[in-house]
């Protein structure tokens, strides 16, 4: 893993957004930092910290330390995941850019595989993880009560937004640089949603999309609150595929969002 020659900018971006996570944000970034290791150039961690209350922002810094592979943005709001990976794909560098939960539930290893597709697919612009996929491997499952509301919210995905993809809601996505403008600069959903938008975004952009499978590994300490959360996602649906004619509209091919 090399940087551009000609640049300067480093291959891989990986995109981490984190909100009041001081109880494990220290054994994330160890273990970035081992995975890495190896890998002094061509490789961009960029942590976007959303406006906590238990100093993260602060202890990520300390952590990071003056070890150039990672850049920590802190968000002085707090709008939720969506506005915090926007923010942090907005602003990578690299050649491919990913997006990762800070638990790291999909394996870092599994980054090198969807490396290798990209290599082998010219065509294609946009990987997605899916645990559905038939050769993905759940390691450690969902409590079945998350479990079962998430298989409701992909029916009314594939009902309402994006039909033919039913995990939109695995946390780890990687993007060639050429897309992220054009999806991320148009992305308006701030909240956990998010990844429907940019995914129907993606096939109105006529994006080739793959979906590959992961290995996965359930964190018990998820940010979603089932019955809020859930609500709110719910009534993003039925207005997403509206919201995404309106941006597209106000801001078709050629013409981006600021």
């Amino acid at each position: 893993m090399t940087q551009n020659p000609v640049s300067g900018a480093p291959f891989l971006s990986l995109v981490i957004p984190a909100y009041n996570e001081s109880k494990r944000i220290e054994a994330s970034i160890s273990d970035l930092k081992s995975f890495f290791q190896s890998t002094q150039h061509g490789v961009e961690i960029c942590l976007v910290i959303e406006k906590s209350s238990d100093g993260t922002a602060e202890m990520a810094k300390r952590l990071v330390g003056d070890d150039s592979r990672f850049r920590v943005i802190a968000n002085d709001v707090q709008k939720g995941k969506g506005y915090a990976v926007k923010t942090g794909m907005l602003a990578a560098k690299g050649e491919i850019v990913f997006f990762m939960d800070l638990d790291l539930s999909t394996p870092l290893a599994e980054v090198f595989n969807f490396l290798d597709h990209f290599q082998s697919h010219e065509s294609t612009d946009i990987i997605i993880g899916s645990r559905q996929h038939a050769k993905s491997q759940i390691i450690k499952k969902q409590h079945p009560l998350r479990q079962k509301m998430g298989q409701t919210f992909n029916f009314f995905v594939q009902l309402f937004a994006v039909k033919g993809i039913t995990d939109t809601q695995c946390g780890f996505k990687a993007f060639r640089a050429r897309t992220i403008q054009p999806i991320f600069s148009r992305q308006r959903i701030d909240g956990f949603s998010f990844d429907v938008e940019i995914l129907l975004l993606a096939k109105e952009l006529a994006y080739k999309i793959d979906i590959l499978p992961v290995r996965w590994v359930n964190s018990p300490d998820s940010k979603v609150r089932i019955v809020r959360d859930s609500i709110k996602m719910f009534f993003d649906l039925l207005r997403m595929k509206k919201l995404v004619r309106q941006t597209l509209r106000a801001f078709p091919v050629g013409k981006v969002q600021k």
